[in-house]
């Protein structure tokens, strides 16, 4: 009796379903963790507000138009100065030169990337144009720096007295 020889079963060379099924699943693998990454990175660092009711300051576009128009006309000019230190120091002259004095300035000091930093601040008056606060220690970088001019009106003032005159915004830098 001769042995039985039975015939050696192979594989197929070349890819094969499983190849091309392993392939599929890593490709699609990747697409969701790379999108997954980038939806994460987008929702984490922005949140893609722009301006707080922008529809209520579109509806007072022209308003604030015609206040920069009023405010060029008065020809006032302003040197803005910000220390490591918190000090706000203003100086504000007209068109002749002289002081602008008696008036009440606010300020909203700042980082330009995010409001959470944000620090108000009221400027007193030191000498004639000069006004001048305190936003406490900032750190060396890029601050937003935006002052409003007012009259000095009673509380009871009306409320269109009470907007601003003049205002000014300033993009600087603190050093290390």
């Amino acid at each position: 009796m001769s042995p039985t020889v039975l015939p050696i079963s192979r594989r197929p060379s070349g890819v094969t379903g499983r190849h091309v099924l392993v392939a599929v699943v890593l490709f699609f693998s990747t697409v969701f963790v790379v999108n997954g990454l980038m939806l994460y990175m987008a929702l984490s660092t922005h949140s893609g507000l722009v301006a707080q009711e922008p529809y209520r300051k579109g509806l007072h576009y022209n308003e604030r138009i015609a206040a920069d128009e009023r405010q060029r006309e008065l020809g006032w000019k302003e040197t803005i100065g910000l220390a490591a230190s918190g000090t706000i120091d203003v100086v504000l002259v007209d068109a002749t030169g002289k002081p602008v004095t008696g008036l009440a300035l606010t300020s909203v000091v700042g980082r330009p990337s995010e409001g959470r930093h944000d620090r108000q601040v009221q400027l007193n008056e030191r000498e004639p144009g000069r006004y001048v606060g305190e936003a406490g220690v900032l750190d060396a970088g890029a601050w937003l720096l935006a002052v409003e001019a007012r009259p000095q009106l009673a509380p009871t003032a009306d409320a269109a007295l009470r907007e601003p005159i003049y205002r000014a915004k300033r993009r600087l830098w603190l050093k290390p």
